[in-house]
């Protein structure tokens, strides 16, 4: 029996529903608000017991088979699959029932590689259809515009514009962004991550761009969320003893697409216990869970977790939805979720830097295992919930912590803090001495349009 495709509905529920492939294409929703599958549908127990055996790329093809269905052709998909995840994800044991899912392996160190890889290959298969061309336009903190300027480098159908913020990326960060050229451009705004989110979704809404076809890469783009869903998937079904025991995942949280995956799997029957929600200093959404009062934070705090420093974060309105509430962009609540089930799933912690850099070090101490910023939050918010938890816990449950970055994409610290040279993977050796070339630009959205109306 054929499927009826799965709809999309926009979180300001004023726009109609799209197709997935709609979504994918369109990026924002013309109302504002953020693309988020109508129904999702369950891997059983079986199936996800089938798991245990198949590698990655097979995972992610039985996923987002089902989810996108239809839309596309199974072979097509599962060669694209394979094309995306042909990288290492280890799970690496620390102790107990404890482990780190390191997501760096990929082409530029960054777990943004599993989902911008994915997400090129969709958009590039659904407009060379049509032989449509479309202008990705997309705000990074650091991680997300390597990752898309490396999956998106070449592609006949898409041209890629990235904004970031001057002086809050890593050198390496930077590089490999503005080390590609061809079909990419990357401008650094002489502001905040959050001014750069800002003006993008300013020119996804201005009429006056309406003949240029817009789309984002951002987690913005629900393209980017469904592939993250998969990592969580392949986690548990490689480490558990039981495929009816609960996880914990502690992820490191920023604009939350991260998590926002997470509980995408959770959705689809992935039996989850509790999400650890760790940021950095900051701490907007785990005091909107600890007081039901949401306020950003603006400007952000530049902590050295740098992809981590959101003062507003977008996915934030996909959460809301997801426990049936309603958010502007803006954050404005316009309907109150149920912050008693979002407790429930979601236990949140800030973490300070002096915290995160004692974290890096003592885990090297301890464990001889090299963390990076963002994985060092996210093991010490895991700490921290099992010292309020200890005696609530039966036996060794299975918890996993999200390792998002190579450690050598932030030598500076880890030198620092370690008094050594993090090695450097394959994917970043020599890309110091790579020429670059950016655009920089006053915090502007009348000079981001006019540079968009000329270029393109």
């Amino acid at each position: 029996m054929r499927r009826k495709p799965i709809k999309y509905y926009s979180t300001n529920l004023k726009s109609p529903e799209v197709t997935f492939s709609e979504a994918l294409l369109k990026g924002l929703a013309p109302d504002g608000g953020l693309y988020l599958p109508s129904s999702l549908p369950l891997i059983s127990p079986s199936e996800l017991m089938s798991f245990t055996c198949k590698e990655y790329h097979e995972i992610a093809f039985n996923i987002l088979n089902k989810i996108i269905g239809n839309e596309i052709d199974k072979e097509e998909l599962l060669k694209l699959c394979a094309e995306s995840y042909n990288f290492e994800v280890p799970l690496e044991k620390v102790l107990d029932r404890k482990y780190i899912m390191r997501l760096d392996h990929g082409p530029t160190a960054s777990f943004k590689d599993f989902a911008a890889r994915m997400m090129s290959r969709l958009m590039q298969y659904f407009l060379s259809i049509n032989n449509q061309h479309l202008t990705i336009l997309t705000a990074t903190s650091g991680d997300t515009g390597s990752a898309v300027a490396n999956a998106f480098y070449g592609l006949n159908n898409i041209n890629v514009i990235i904004l970031f913020p001057v002086n809050e990326v890593s050198l390496m960060q930077r590089k490999q962004m503005t080390s590609l050229q061809n079909n990419i451009t990357v401008i650094a705004i002489d502001g905040k991550f959050d001014d750069c989110q800002r003006l993008v979704k300013m020119a996804f809404l201005d009429p006056a761009l309406s003949d240029i076809s817009l789309s984002s890469a951002n987690s913005i783009n629900i393209g980017r969320l469904l592939p993250q869903s998969v990592y969580y998937f392949y986690a548990y079904s490689k480490l558990t003893t039981n495929i009816m025991e609960k996880v914990i995942f502690s992820v490191p949280s920023g604009n939350f697409g991260n998590l926002m995956g997470g509980l995408i799997a959770k959705k689809m029957g992935l039996p989850v216990k509790q999400f650890i929600i760790s940021t950095n200093e900051n701490n907007e959404v785990p005091e909107y869970l600890r007081t039901g009062n949401y306020n950003l934070i603006n400007p952000s705090r530049n902590c050295i977790s740098s992809a981590m420093n959101v003062g507003h974060p977008s996915n934030l309105a996909r959460i809301v939805a997801y426990y049936e509430g309603i958010m502007d962009e803006s954050g404005n609540i316009i309907k109150t979720p149920d912050l008693l089930k979002m407790r429930e799933d979601l236990f949140a912690v800030s973490v300070t830097d002096e915290e995160t850099r004692s974290t890096i070090e003592e885990v090297y101490r301890k464990y001889n295992l090299l963390l990076e910023p963002h994985g060092a939050v996210a093991w010490r918010g895991m700490r921290e919930y099992f010292a309020l938890n200890i005696n609530s816990m039966l036996g060794k449950p299975l918890c996993i912590s999200l390792e998002t970055a190579h450690p050598a994409k932030f030598p500076v610290e880890i030198r620092q803090i370690l008094n050594f040279e993090p090695p450097l993977p394959a994917s970043l050796v020599g890309l110091e001495q790579k020429p670059e070339h950016y655009f920089p630009m006053d915090n502007s959205y009348g000079l981001l349009k006019d540079f968009i109306l000329k270029n393109y």
